[in-house]
């Protein structure tokens, strides 16, 4: 099954843009590479504050380096994905 690339510059992303996605879309290969976001492109325009013990933050922010992302964004996908699994 054809994995997307990870992608840190916007060259990158422009020079996958030229290759045939095809395989990436399939049923198959889709749910893989892709997961729905309702929220991510909603502007942030409330702030939360919570208390986390150190080491939960530790833990979020090796998991969200791991994924390439800020922990910010690792913690709204996070309640996001928990939401979803409500629906």
């Amino acid at each position: 099954m054809k994995k997307l690339p990870k992608m840190t510059t916007d060259r990158e992303a422009e020079d996958l843009l030229e290759e045939d996605l095809s395989e990436l879309l399939t049923s198959q290969t889709f749910r893989a590479n892709f997961s729905p976001v309702s929220f991510e492109f909603a502007p942030k325009d409330t702030m939360v504050s919570i208390r986390l013990s150190k080491e939960l933050l530790d833990a979020i922010k090796l998991a969200s380096n791991k994924r390439g992302i800020g922990y910010q964004k690792f913690i709204r996908e996070s309640i996001e994905r928990a939401l979803q699994e409500l629906r």
